[in-house]
Formats: C-alpha cells, structure tokens, sequence
C-alpha cells in the first residue's frame, strides 16, 4: 500500500488531470478521486497531508467531506475549492476545519503556494507532536505506590485550572517535574513554561530577572531585557525555591499576582500579563513566617492548591521502577544494554534511607550505566556511601563490651570485619579471601553461618552461594 502526498477530489475530470499534473510536475506525489464517497476511502486507506477538495460534488458535498476528512484524519489538511465562492462559504468552510480556500478557475502559482504552506503546516504539526512525545516521555512519572497514585490524581484535577499552586517535598523529590506535568495538561500548554530559580539569582540580580529592565537602568544594563514574567504571559512561571525569595522581592511579586501587571526596572510602563504561577519549596514557611523570612499574605496568594511530594524513602515500592527506568534511559542514552540488578541489590537500595530522594537515585543509575560493563549489578557494585549505611543491618548499637558472652562478641565482631572487607574488595570472595588470609572454602562458610548480605557475584542468578559442604 502506499501513500500519496495530496489528494485531490473533483468530480471534474479536465481539473483533475490538470492539478495532478501540475503537482507532480511541482514534486508532489498526487492521486485523483471523483467523489467525497472515494476521498474518504482514500484517506482510510492512505497517509494524505494535504486534500484539494471540490466544494460542488454528486452525493456527498465537500463540506460534509471535509467534516468527515477532519473525523478520520484531524491532522490532514483541506484546501477547498470552489467555481461560486463567496465569503460565507469561505466562513463555513473554515469553521468545519478548512485550511484554505481557492476559487475556479485555479491559478498555478495560488494553488502551489497554498499546497506548499499546507504541507510546510504539516510538516510543523508533525514535529511539535513529535516534540509534546518527546516532553511526555521526558518528564514521566514513575511509581504506583499509593502517595504516587494520589500525585497523578491530585495533578489531574489541578492542572485544567489557573488555580496557583504551593509545591513542598525535600531537594531531589521532583517538584519541578510535578510543576512542568501541571503545565503540560493544562489549557496552557501551548503557552511557555518559564522556570525561574530563587535561591540561584543574586538579590541585587532578581528583580531584572522577573521583570526584565530598560537600557541604562543601572550600570552593566547595555540593552533592554524581557524578564521571566513578560516571557511566561499566556502560559506557566515556575518559581523554584520560593522559600529563599528577599522580603523585598516577595513584595514586588505579591503586587504582580495581585494586579497582574509590572513595570521593568528603570521604567514608567506597565504591562499587563496572564500568567499562572507554580511555587515550590523546600522548607517550612509556616515557621519562616513566624520568623518573619516569609510574608504571610504572599503565602496564602500561593498556596491555593497545595501539593507535598513524598520523599523516596516513603514509597520504597517505587524504587524497583525507578531503578529499571533509570538504568533503561541512561543505557540507551550510552549505547549498552541495560544492567540487570540481582534480587540483593535491590533488597540494600530498598533499604537506603535516600537523602537525596529520587536525584541521588537517577545520579547512581547513570553511573552504573557509564561505569559497569557486567551484565548483572551485584551489592558491591553499589556506592561504598550506600553500602556503609545499609550495611549497617549487620551491626546493632549495641557495644562490644555490652554483648554477654564472649562467642557472641566474636561473632559481631567477626561479621562486621569480614563484612567492611567485601565492600572494599567490591565484593569479589578470592581477592577478599586473600586478604583475610584464608581459603575461599572458608570464606563462604563464614558468610553462610554470619549470615552476611552477599548476592552471589562468584554464584548463581539468584544470588546463592555455591555448596561447599
């Protein structure tokens, strides 16, 4: 089956040999049909960017095939053509979709130039799809523990309105994912999402950023700026870590939300904007309100839907998607196949307690993918951070010299020893066994009988050690 380029439909057959010889005389591969009956089944059949639609046909007229064409193909483009055109039919055809209108009898250069903006209009539809594809795979969102499954619900019904939004988590939980996922399924997605970081911008520096300024307001000001908030008008300003915001500022951004206009700095004029502001922070403004680092009236202007992003070690369940994600993306992204991690692995990232949430997790993955060229990512693959803090298992608070009874010291002693020299031998029982200066034989049975987390790099898929009874 193959597919032309543009479709003409007239039930004329002089027009119709004559357009398709001039479209691919043009370099347009072009199919003719006699009715609206046979356009539809063309457009079912084959991939047309662009119909040439007679408006004057037996049966089904072109404007209710240019109605069922939207239906089956929204994303082909009708240029309709008309022998006894007026301007309400023009009006009509546009409103059922039309993307132009030419009259009989047809010029040569009108018909190429509209063909050619229709085509060069779908090559864009399809490259701005492409790129919303691009963005949707980009800023996903993994997890279905239930604090995540509220997240998607709570997104849901907050994106389609202009309500603000107060977005709080701890570093590295993912508030601007959330914030750009709001902007990407409300009605403003086709508007910018302009991201502007608080605690990063130099106070002498901010206003200019927000509001932009005019040539010659203060030294360095060589050229007139748009600032963050002209630059968000019809769409989305995110303002990362509202939190570290001067109570200056918070003044000047308070007056914006309020009358929705602003002067650049070093001028008179205002302008007016519509923009939805999205917040986030990471502390805890109730108190910086107490303590007079945070206007209580700014607040409550951003905290009209308020969000909390749950911290990584709070939804643990997530982590095995996370990891397969991560690993799966930055694989690709370095040309490897994606590392497998055996079942311990996962069981010592589960239990990390993750102070830097879902970043830190996302930076070691893409390590492991640059830096690991085994197949299987074993325990003492892992960070030596990670491992001396998850390791920790195999310790108690309790002292040595409170334990009871000297075999059971000797013991705890023991597994945190021979356990400190597989971290530092990444794991691997003869280099480990050498240095403890004893035979692997051994080894594994201290490690069976201490029982010392260990996967089985020297062992089998699932992590067991080999028999050495």
């Amino acid at each position: 089956m193959t597919s032309a380029a543009v479709l003409i439909v007239d039930d004329e057959k002089g027009v119709r040999s004559s357009l398709q010889g001039i479209l691919e005389d043009a370099g347009f591969a072009a199919e003719a049909v006699v009715s609206g009956e046979d356009a539809l089944e063309a457009v079912r059949r084959n991939e047309f960017p662009v119909v040439l639609l007679d408006i004057w046909l037996p049966g089904m007229d072109g404007m209710e095939t240019l109605g069922r064409i939207r239906q089956i193909s929204p994303e082909t483009l009708v240029i309709m053509i008309s022998g006894h055109g007026s301007i309400e039919t023009a009006v009509r055809a546009t409103r059922l979709g039309a993307f132009d209108f030419i009259e009989k009898p047809l010029s040569l250069e009108k018909t190429l130039l509209a063909v050619g903006n229709a085509m060069q209009q779908y090559r864009l539809q399809g490259e701005n799809l492409r790129l919303r594809r691009e963005l949707e795979r980009q800023y996903v969102m993994i997890g279905d523990s239930v604090p995540m499954q509220a997240l998607r619900q709570q997104i849901a019904f907050a994106a389609p309105t202009n309500g603000r939004v107060l977005i709080r988590g701890e570093n590295g939980t993912g508030k601007e994912l959330v914030a750009r996922l709001i902007h990407l399924n409300s009605l403003r997605r086709s508007g910018a999402f302009v991201e502007m970081n608080c605690a990063a911008i130099p106070e002498d520096l901010i206003e200019s950023e927000l509001f932009g300024h005019v040539k010659g307001a203060f030294t360095g000001a060589t050229e007139n700026k748009e600032g963050k908030f002209a630059r968000a008008d019809g769409g989305t300003l995110f303002l990362d870590e509202v939190g570290d915001m001067s109570s200056k500022t918070q003044a000047k951004v308070l007056r914006v939300l309020e009358e929705q206009q602003f002067s650049p700095v070093g001028s008179n004029a205002s302008l007016k904007v519509d923009v939805r502001i999205i917040a986030s922070t990471n502390k805890d403004l109730e108190y910086e309100m107490e303590t007079g680092g945070f206007r209580e009236d700014l607040y409550y202007r951003l905290n009209v839907l308020p969000f909390q992003i749950p911290p990584l070690r709070e939804r643990i369940e997530d982590i095995p998607l996370l990891t397969g994600h991560f690993l799966e993306e930055f694989s690709r992204r370095y040309g490897r196949k994606p590392p497998d991690l055996t079942r311990k692995a996962r069981e010592i990232l589960e239990s990390y307690p993750w102070p830097g949430n879902v970043r830190e997790l996302k930076n070691i993955m893409e390590r492991i993918a640059i830096m690991m060229q085994q197949p299987r990512i074993d325990i003492y693959d892992l960070p030596e951070a990670i491992l001396n803090r998850t390791m920790a298992a195999a310790k108690t608070e309790v002292s040595l010299f409170e334990i009871p009874s000297l075999h059971e010291a000797k013991e705890k002693f023991e597994k945190e020893f021979i356990l400190r020299k597989l971290i530092e031998y990444k794991g691997g029982i003869s280099r480990t066994a050498q240095a403890l200066g004893i035979e692997r034989s051994n080894l594994y049975r201290k490690i069976r009988q201490l029982d010392i987390p260990y996967s089985g790099r020297d062992g089998g898929e699932n992590g067991s050690l080999p028999d050495i009874s």
